[in-house]
C-alpha cells in the first residue's frame, strides 16, 4: 500500500484514483487508462533519470569526470535517458498551457527515440480533442504531487504500486473488456504463492499487462531471494495490452526484452519456440473458439491428443507442457468445464495427462473472481517430475482443493481472496507436496486422491467429487447464514433488474433510429 501524504486514513492510491476519475469526465475508461498510466510511467522514468543526472553532475566519488548528458552513463545504470523537453519538471511548467497535449505527445516521441526498448510502447493520445487541456494539466499536477523519497527504488515502489492499483481500477471500470488485460491481483498472488518461483525461467504465453511477472519478482524479493535469479519470457497478441505490460515491467525495473508482441498469437506464431521454462504461470482466454485449430492439425505440441477446433483449453494445456523443462511446473487458470468435458476428444486428452502423472493439483475457485466472465473457473497445477528430489514422491496422487466458499465480495459483482485465504490454499498444497509437511484431508475442502480413485470417477477432475461434504459445525449460526443467502439473492436480483433496464433502453434506441 502506498503511503498516505495527508491526514486522512484513505490510502494514497485510492485518493489518486478518485482525483483521476473526476478528471475523466466523459472519456471512456478503455481510452482514459492510457492517458493516466502513460503519465505515471513518464513521472517514474523522469524521477529515475533526474536522480542519476544529479549524481553525474556533482562529479563526486565514482562519478568524477562524468558527463550528465552522456546517454551511455544512463544505459550503464539501467536508467532510461529522458531528453530535456520530456522531463517531468518541464511538463509541470507547461501544464497550464492550452498546448500541453501536444507537449506530452512530443515528450513520448522523444523518449522512444532515445530508448529503443520503448519504441512503439508509449501512448501518444494527449492532443486528442476529447481530452480537455485543463483536465490534462490537472492530471499532471496530481501525479506530480505523489510524495516519494529521493531514491530511485522508492520511486519504483510508490509509482509501481499506484500503476498496479490503477490497472485494477480501470479493469473494474471497463468490466468485461478490462478482464482481457488484467488478471485479478488475488488470483495472481495465489498462483505465484503456490508455485514459489524463486529461480529459473518464468514464462507466460498470454501475459496481458504482465501481472504474473511482477508478482513473481515480488515473491523473490519477499523471500530474500535475488531478483537476478529469475528471468521472464512472455507473449501477447493484443498490442495495446503488450504496451501496458512493457510499461508495467519497466516501472518495476524488470527486464522485458523477452516479452514479445505479435498479432497472430502464441499458437500460430510461437515467439519462444525453443524455450524450456522452469515455471509457466498463465491465465489464457476461457473456451476460446477462435484459436485457428484447423490450421494446426498434427502440430508437434499435441503429444496427448488433437485439441478440438472449437475450444482452445486443451491446446493451452499442451502448449504449456511443451514449454516446461524436465523438472518444470505450471500453474494456470482454466474454465471449470475443462475438468469434466468429454466432447471432441477432450476427455481422452485429460485421461492421457492424468495417466502420464502430470496433474499435481486442482483448485476449484469461487464465482465472481474474474471481471470478463461469469464462467466458473479452476486452477490447474502440472508437474513434469512428481518424483523429483525437491518435493516428496507423489506420482500416483492428485491433490484436490475446493475453495468455492472462500473469498469476500468487494462489490456486487466482484469477489477477491484475502491474504488469509491465499495462505490457507497455498499452505495446504505446500504441506501436501513437501516431505516434512503435516498435510491432512479436510472434508469439504481438500483430499489427496490416489490415481485409482480418479480412474473410478472416469478421470473427472472436479474437486467437489473428491473432497466430500464438510462436517457440520456445532456452532452453526442459522441467522448468519440466512442473512448471507438473502444478501446474495438481493445482489442477483439487482443485477437482473439492471440487465432488464439496459435491454429496455437499447430497445427504445432501436425504435427511434
Amino acid at each position: 500500500m502506498a503511503k498516505n501524504n495527508n491526514n486522512t486514513d484513505e490510502p494514497l492510491e485510492k485518493q489518486l484514483w478518485k482525483s483521476a476519475d473526476k478528471l475523466r469526465k466523459n472519456i471512456d475508461a478503455a481510452e482514459y487508462k492510457h492517458v493516466v498510466l502513460g503519465l505515471i510511467f513518464l513521472r517514474y522514468i523522469s524521477d529515475a533519470f533526474e536522480e542519476l543526472y544529479a549524481k553525474l553532475n556533482s562529479g563526486s566519488d565514482e562519478y568524477a569526470g562524468a558527463d550528465p548528458e552522456d546517454r551511455d552513463e544512463y544505459k550503464a545504470e539501467n536508467v532510461f535517458f529522458v531528453p530535456e523537453k520530456a522531463r517531468w519538471s518541464y511538463l509541470l511548467a507547461e501544464a497550464k498551457k492550452p498546448t500541453i497535449g501536444k507537449t506530452v505527445d512530443d515528450a513520448m516521441d522523444l523518449i522512444e527515440k532515445e530508448n529503443p526498448s520503448l519504441r512503439d510502447v508509449l501512448p501518444k493520445v494527449y492532443a486528442r480533442g476529447n481530452l480537455d487541456p485543463a483536465s490534462l494539466g490537472g492530471l499532471i499536477d496530481m501525479i506530480g504531487n505523489i510524495a516519494m523519497g529521493e531514491a530511485k527504488q522508492r520511486s519504483a515502489d510508490v509509482l509501481g504500486h499506484v500503476f498496479e492499483y490503477f490497472l485494477g481500477e480501470f479493469a473494474l471500470a471497463e468490466g468485461k473488456k478490462g478482464g482481457q488485460f488484467y488478471t485479478p491481483r488475488s488470483v495472481v498472488e495465489l498462483l505465484v504463492e503456490m508455485l514459489e518461483p524463486s529461480q529459473g525461467r518464468v514464462f507466460d504465453p498470454c501475459c496481458g499487462s504482465g501481472g504474473m511477472f511482477v508478482q513473481s519478482e515480488k515473491f523473490v524479493a519477499e523471500h530474500q531471494g535475488r531478483l537476478n535469479d529469475i528471468s521472464i519470457y512472455g507473449q501477447e497478441s493484443n498490442q495495446t495490452t503488450w504496451r501496458l505490460a512493457k510499461m508495467n515491467l519497466a516501472i518495476r525495473g524488470i527486464d522485458s526484452s523477452q516479452v514479445k508482441w505479435n498479432n497472430e498469437g502464441s499458437f500460430l506464431n510461437d515467439a519462444h519456440k525453443d524455450l524450456k521454462a522452469d515455471f509457466v504461470i498463465a491465465n489464457p482466454p476461457f473456451n476460446d473458439s477462435d484459436w485457428s485449430g484447423e490450421l494446426l492439425r498434427g502440430d508437434g505440441r499435441w503429444k496427448f491428443g488433437q485439441p478440438p477446433n472449437g475450444n482452445a483449453n486443451y491446446a493451452w494445456i499442451q502448449h504449456f507442457l511443451y514449454h516446461l523443462s524436465p523438472s518444470g511446473q505450471a500453474g494456470f487458470v482454466l474454465a471449470k468445464g475443462a475438468l469434466t468435458s468429454k466432447s471432441s476428444g477432450e476427455g481422452d486428452i485429460r485421461q492421457a495427462l492424468i495417466e502420464a502423472r502430470l496433474v499435481d493439483c486442482v483448485v476449484n475457485l469461487p464465482a465472481k473472481l474474474f471481471l470478463n466472465t461469469q464462467i466458473p473457473a479452476s486452477l490447474w497445477f502440472l508437474s513434469r517430475n512428481k518424483a523429483n528430489g525437491k518435493f516428496r514422491n507423489r506420482v500416483d496422487e492428485i491433490l484436490f482443493i475446493d475453495a468455492r466458499n472462500l473469498g469476500h465480495l468487494i462489490n456486487r459483482r466482484t469477489r477477491e481472496f484475502s491474504e488469509e485465504d491465499i495462505q490457507q490454499i497455498a499452505s495446504t498444497y505446500h504441506n501436501w507436496r513437501n516431505p516434512d509437511g503435516d498435510y491432512e484431508d479436510v472434508k469439504g475442502f481438500c483430499f489427496s486422491a490416489p490415481l485409482a480413485r480418479v480412474r473410478e470417477l472416469d478421470y473427472v477432475l472436479t474437486p467437489g467429487r473428491y473432497v466430500g461434504l464438510p462436517d457440520e459445525e456445532d456452532d452453526f449460526d442459522f441467522n448468519e447464514r440466512f442473512t448471507q443467502l438473502r444478501a446474495e439473492l438481493e445482489g442477483q436480483l439487482a443485477e437482473e433488474a439492471e440487465l432488464k433496464a439496459r435491454i429496455l433502453e437499447n430497445l427504445g434506441k432501436v425504435q427511434y433510429e
